[in-house]
């Protein structure tokens, strides 16, 4: 397992960022010139399975193992009611993934993935990050380090999603704090919260980025000022299995938010992400639009868990699939010319 032994093993990971094989990449490249279908007729199936080559570091990607893990995590600063739930949903609904009942246990079926819940401390919600920092530099660690254990090096997919009562706050807050511009232009309804809840919601992140102005703006002090247990774990996570060439598929508005602070220290970390779908949390076409990704699947999504990124995983399937398993011109003796 990987895992980072301190706040600068963390940095220094973000910092040195593996890259892909460029051969297995263009190995690839020629092979969808081979296939029997017109130059760019599969679209982006085509692109994924070139994305896959590279990781994977050969012309002929598979998904032999994928697992979706789904992190759930409590905020401190739901005691300001920007969540239309209590608390005590986070816990309920990490008993109905255990239970199989959930969305995600019935997608990531549907779509071959193991799955994997990561309850963190849920009896011991963050701090209030209005007026401290969210988590210690012990606790962020932990939750960075509970991320990166989930990460298999045999992994040749990794599904990442979250639960956690009052996070859609805390992602807008990353957001703002990593990329500025108005905090308004990050806060959506999350849960179901009126204009009203919307509004408070502004105000709290307005009132936590203010009294967090003046820290260090590195990724891991922005994940511990004023991101969550569960966010950590992601951004973990998405650091982790750049490390070892396992490519991730990002949920929603909450999940992406995760690298947004790592993506303002070192942009280069959305290179082996994918976002599966774009949810209706008005923050995140901007939140994908700024880290260069271009959504898989846009169906309206918003619960979260994993959901869309589950769905999407059935694309990355497929794509994988037709660049594997379809004759090339010279096999099927077909002309070229096609």
């Amino acid at each position: 397992m990987t895992s980072f032994a301190s706040v600068h093993a963390f940095e220094a990971a973000l910092a040195n960022l593996r890259n892909p094989d460029v051969g297995a990449a263009a190995d690839a490249r020629v092979r969808q010139s081979e296939l029997t279908k017109p130059a760019g007729s599969l679209g982006r199936l085509e692109d994924l399975a070139i994305f896959f080559a590279g990781w994977q570091g050969k012309a002929r990607p598979q998904i032999a193992r994928a697992r979706a893990a789904i992190f759930a995590g409590n905020h401190g600063v739901t005691v300001h009611g920007v969540s239309a739930f209590p608390s005590s949903v986070t816990a309920q609904m990490v008993a109905n993934f255990a239970n199989g009942g959930a969305a995600i246990n019935a997608l990531s079926g549907a779509a071959g993935l193991e799955l994997t819940v990561v309850a963190l401390d849920l009896d011991r919600p963050t701090a209030d990050f209005t007026v401290d920092a969210a988590m210690s530099e012990a606790d962020c660690l932990d939750a960075l380090n509970r991320g990166a254990a989930v990460v298999d090096a045999d992994l040749d997919l990794i599904v990442l999603g979250e639960m956690g009562i009052g996070n859609s706050t805390a992602a807008a807050a990353l957001c703002a704090r990593s990329f500025a511009g108005a905090v308004a232009g990050w806060v959506g309804p999350g849960t179901g919260v009126d204009g009203h809840g919307v509004a408070r919601k502004v105000e709290v992140i307005e009132r936590a980025l203010a009294f967090h102005i003046d820290a260090p703006r590195s990724a891991f002090e922005t994940l511990r000022r004023i991101g969550g247990r569960e966010i950590a774990a992601i951004a973990g996570a998405v650091v982790c299995a750049r490390q070892l060439g396992v490519p991730v598929l990002l949920d929603g508005f909450i999940c992406t938010s995760a690298i947004a602070p790592l993506a303002a220290e070192n942009p280069a970390i959305a290179d082996h992400c994918i976002a599966g779908h774009c949810s209706a949390e008005p923050g995140h076409t901007r939140l994908l639009d700024l880290l260069g990704l271009a959504p898989l699947l846009s169906l309206d999504m918003r619960l979260g868990e994993g959901s869309g990124a589950a769905v999407a995983a059935n694309i990355v399937r497929s794509a994988l699939a037709a660049h594997d398993q379809m004759a090339t011109f010279a096999e099927a003796q077909v002309s070229a010319s096609l």
